[in-house]
């Protein structure tokens, strides 16, 4: 059996619960964020990137510091959710992503997203690890 590789795009599920919403069943619009957060961090995983691991055994982590989003439709109670996850630039301390939320075919959120590596002790800049951007140079030259 062939083992599937990650791409610098990457697509998650989710499904919009009762406590994600008003009392209208409509998504609050920082739920997106949570949601984009869980999209990157799956994208890590694909990757073979546990941020827990990154965490304790080099003392880094990724820091959001830049968010632009545009909401065009919302989300409603029960409805499917892929948040799609791409990476359009690595700086030597930056990824930038480009993520979009989709119900049926339909854009319902965008975004871009920046975030940074940071040292865990003090969360000063730090360059991406080694070893995290082997990962991503294998699947970048595929």
């Amino acid at each position: 059996m062939p083992i599937e590789r990650p791409r610098l795009k990457h697509q998650f599920d989710i499904r919009v619960y009762y406590e994600d919403t008003d009392m209208g069943g409509v998504v609050f619009y920082a739920n997106y964020l949570k949601y984009m957060e869980r999209g990157r961090t799956e994208w890590l995983r694909a990757l073979g990137v546990n941020q827990s691991d990154l965490a304790t055994q080099e003392q880094r982590g990724f820091m959001v510091v830049r968010v632009d989003v545009r909401y065009l439709s919302p989300a409603r109670l029960d409805d499917l959710l892929q948040i799609e996850s791409e990476v359009t630039r690595m700086g030597r301390a930056s990824l930038h992503f480009s993520q979009s939320v989709i119900r049926n075919g339909e854009l319902i959120v965008q975004s871009n997203i920046q975030v940074c590596c940071v040292e865990t002790v003090n969360m000063r800049v730090a360059a991406i690890p080694k070893s995290v951007r082997t990962k991503l140079a294998k699947i970048t030259q595929e």
